[in-house]
């Protein structure tokens, strides 16, 4: 059972759940971009919210399903269609044999989730199916998917009944963000008015902008580290400051390491929003003390759950 790739689009890979508890090796967790809207899209399918899906950058992705089954779309509004007929986003939809899906380019947000009904069959190493891009390993043979490419479908197990996501669980993909974010371990090189500007700054995201992480433009910061500070851990939503004053946000397949100060850590509670950022969207970094990140991130939790109840392997 299998569907056939008949446009690839820019970046599109197999993501599942994190790989969690390697990065002592080096291994970072990668997985999707932005879970939540993966979760959203299983949700739809009856499936683990973490199960191996789709995820498209940008450009959308046009394949032919082989075989009778079930999907759902989700993250950044596109153009969806199915055999030329246009599709909402955050619905189950009936799939059968020779249909041919659309997803157009994003419209706003980087990033579309398409999950299939048994999810996705993908390269398992080391706890999780993620393709991780740097090192070439899981998701479809540790690659991008290319035009050509025939994926396997795991057999259905389960009875998939159609569903719909309520608006209000439906998260908003825009052009201007907020991120609440925590003061982190090198914030005190910076003297006491960049810390003001770090925390009161209308960032725009550059061109330098992947997976692995994001310039934000807008300010740039002085710090006293002389290129001489020791490597030591870093993790998504880490925001770096390299030697040229410009800070650069980590995302999901970033480094394990860094040698650059860690000015800024964007807080769990919205860390899952990262993978929607673009080139050209701005952001805002919102401080909070890493008591009332936590708190927040409890209240997220609680909100989230009368949808998905296993949002704790989500966010």
């Amino acid at each position: 059972m299998s569907l056939f790739i008949t446009r690839a689009g820019l970046q599109t890979t197999i993501q599942a759940k994190p790989r969690l508890g390697q990065r002592h090796l080096g291994v970072p967790a990668s997985g999707p971009a932005d879970p939540l809207s993966m979760a959203l899209a299983n949700h739809l399918v009856g499936n683990a919210l973490m199960a191996p899906a789709l995820e498209t950058t940008l450009t959308g992705i046009d394949l032919r399903f082989e075989v009778d089954t079930c999907i759902a779309i989700t993250g950044a509004p596109s153009a969806p269609a199915l055999n030329g007929s246009t599709i909402d986003f955050h619905q189950t939809h009936r799939i059968s044999a020779g249909d041919d899906l659309h997803i157009g380019s994003a419209a706003a947000g980087a990033r579309v989730y398409v999950a299939v009904a048994g999810g996705l069959i993908a390269d398992d190493l080391l706890g999780s199916r993620s393709t991780y891009l740097p090192a070439a390993f899981g998701g479809h043979a540790g690659r991008a998917i290319r035009k050509g490419d025939y994926l396997d479908i795991q057999p259905i197990d389960h009875d998939v009944s159609a569903m719909a996501t309520p608006l209000e669980f439906q998260p908003p993909i825009v052009t201007a963000w907020a991120a609440r974010a925590c003061v982190a371990m090198e914030t005190g090189m910076l003297d006491e008015s960049d810390v003001e500007q770090l925390f009161d700054t209308n960032f725009t995201i550059g061109a330098r902008n992947d997976r692995m992480g994001m310039q934000l433009q807008g300010r740039t910061f002085n710090v006293n580290s002389s290129g001489r500070l020791l490597s030591a851990a870093v993790f998504p939503g880490c925001v770096q400051c390299p030697e040229n004053g410009e800070p650069y946000l980590l995302s999901v397949d970033a480094q394990t390491t860094g040698g650059y100060p860690r000015i800024a850590q964007v807080a769990r509670v919205d860390r899952h929003v990262l993978g929607q950022f673009r080139t050209g969207d701005h952001l805002r970094l919102l401080q909070r003390s890493p008591q009332q990140a936590a708190e927040e991130l409890h209240e997220k939790l609680d909100y989230w759950r009368e949808w998905l109840p296993d949002i704790e392997s989500v966010i």
